[in-house]
């Protein structure tokens, strides 16, 4: 997973018809966690337009988005918010998640 800044997420969710996000804090165990979910997914579906980012660098995001804890997956389809994910149960539970928008 690439780590985004705020203009290259701005640009994905202009540029991009389908982009996820996941919203993640260095020191939150929870998110290491997710974290390693998500780089497993992001091999298996290597097309898929998936970024990172510090939400401590990031709070204009937490408040456009009402992030409300870490880790967070955001989904944007069309520019358009569709879904925030909190719940990283699995791989297999994450790969549910992104196939409900890339079938």
């Amino acid at each position: 997973m690439i780590d985004w800044k705020i203009d290259q997420w701005e640009k994905q969710i202009k540029d991009v018809p389908l982009v996820f996000l996941y919203l993640y804090t260095p020191l939150c165990g929870t998110c290491m966690v997710a974290s390693k979910m998500l780089t497993i997914l992001h091999t298996m579906k290597p097309d898929l337009h998936l970024g990172k980012m510090d939400l401590n660098y990031a709070p204009e995001l937490a408040m456009k988005y009402e992030v409300e804890s870490v880790p967070c997956l955001v989904s944007v389809e069309d520019g358009q918010l569709k879904e925030k994910l909190y719940r990283f149960e699995s791989v297999p539970h994450l790969v549910e998640v992104i196939n409900k928008y890339t079938k």
